[in-house]
């Protein structure tokens, strides 16, 4: 296990002491092996900036824009999916997370599709949560063994998370004045595009209650693809990291979607926008669910720097290379590897 701060890690053994201001606890569990403590947050990390782009205002585009800048990372509200479709997945998801291991596991071990807990990758990431990881190349159920009813609130979300996906894409072209206005959305939507879905499960941890500090859930890392999607439910854990390296929690809100921008868009862009670093920590007291939908183009596409986007005499900041060599790279890498450090020019 790991003990945390924004400055440092340090790794203690697994039967280990753990001192809090006000009391210090041995813990001995098994479990918690190689998983990451991090000291709580003080109550002003609060992310209160954050911006929402509502899909009704006249100005979600320039506002979209300004959040794609600054934080690489916005709440979509006004988005039109009807409550009952994100909670039928959800509910369905609770219902699997909630078999007995056996069962569970004959959807795994996920290599890299299909059921896994708490190994995150084959590159030696831990993380308090397990989850089912779809590849959309296919049906997206065939990795896994599920109901009916879980089949068809999968198949109803993505559709509709795919439409909105393609409204966020148009619109950021649309106030990056881009023609045609299809000119990013065209990446992610065609038939042969590399799409994966993820439904992550971050169970309580009785253990931690008490301490001044929470488990990671899923460590600190960028989305390799254009963009992610994501939604939750009411429970807290979701922290982003700013410009200055502060990291700041998300409020959450299960009626909204939040969208990561991914290294690929950073790229796009000539690094206008920022791939935003993200993670999930937890306190052990609450079950955090979440459902995330990201968005890459097909495996042959080359990423570089859009032309219309770059100001005249302005160089491009990456080299070219397809989304499969990206996607090998990241496969190679640990989750807060930089993996566009690979990918720079020299200045």
């Amino acid at each position: 296990m790991r003990l945390a701060n924004s400055n440092s890690t340090r790794t203690l053994p697994l039967f280990c002491s753990v001192l809090d201001p006000i009391t210090m606890v041995v813990l001995s569990v098994p479990e918690l092996d190689r998983i990451s403590l991090i000291r709580a947050a003080n109550p002003a990390a609060r992310f209160d900036a954050l911006p929402v782009v509502d899909l009704l205002s006249p100005d979600a585009a320039a506002t979209l824009i300004e959040a794609c800048e600054e934080f690489g990372f916005f709440k979509i509200t006004n988005h039109g999916i009807p409550t009952d479709l994100m909670r039928r997945l959800e509910a369905e998801a609770v219902e699997f997370f909630s078999l007995p291991p056996a069962e569970k596991e004959k959807s795994g071990p996920a290599n890299p599709f299909g059921y896994g807990n708490r190994r995150i990758g084959s590159n030696g990431d831990m993380g308090w949560v397990e989850y089912l990881l779809f590849s959309l190349a296919s049906k997206p159920s065939s990795h896994v063994s599920v109901s009916n009813s879980f089949r068809w609130a999968l198949n109803a979300y993505l559709s509709a998370i795919r439409e909105l996906a393609s409204r966020v894409l148009e619109l950021m072209a649309l106030g990056l004045e881009m023609e045609p206005i299809d000119a990013i959305s065209k990446l992610v939507t065609d038939e042969a595009s590399d799409g994966i879905f993820r439904l992550n499960h971050y169970p309580t941890c009785p253990v931690l209650q008490g301490l001044n500090c929470s488990l990671t859930g899923f460590g600190e890392h960028t989305d390799p693809q254009i963009i992610s999607v994501l939604r939750s439910n009411n429970c807290a854990g979701l922290q982003i990291a700013l410009k200055d390296e502060r990291w700041v929690s998300v409020p959450p809100d299960e009626d909204s979607f939040f969208v990561n921008v991914g290294d690929s868009l950073q790229v796009l862009t000539n690094g206008r926008f920022r791939s935003v670093r993200h993670r999930v920590v937890t306190n052990g007291s609450e079950s955090r669910m979440s459902m995330i939908y990201f968005l890459g183009p097909t495996m042959a596409e080359k990423i570089a720097p859009m032309r219309q986007l770059m100001g005249e005499g302005e160089q491009s900041k990456y080299k070219e290379f397809t989304w499969s060599e990206y996607k090998k790279a990241a496969y190679k890498s640990r989750l807060a590897d930089n993996r566009l450090r690979l990918f720079e020019k020299s200045k």
